[in-house]
């Protein structure tokens, strides 16, 4: 699913953009920003780049499969448009 070290660094990167004035909830605010952000990104359907890329193979080759049927059915077509009538 989703890195738990890109949550940690763009819980890290929230909780720095905090002003300084408001540092002695910097450790809190990081930790519910943490939470939030696993909740959130956890109820999305999301896949990995490598999961990504497998199935980006899988359809170029299903899509060349079916181009390749396509012209197939084609040429039948046209055998049996061009053939004579007995």
């Amino acid at each position: 699913m989703f890195d738990p070290q890109s949550i940690d660094d763009i819980a890290s990167r929230l909780s720095d953009a905090i002003p300084p004035g408001l540092s002695n909830l910097k450790e809190d605010m990081e930790k519910n920003f943490r939470a939030i952000l696993q909740s959130a990104l956890g109820k999305m359907d999301l896949v990995t780049r490598e999961e990504f890329e497998v199935q980006k193979g899988v359809l170029a080759k299903t899509r060349s499969k079916l181009e390749d049927l396509e012209q197939r059915v084609a040429e039948m077509e046209q055998q049996l448009i061009t053939k004579p009538n007995k």
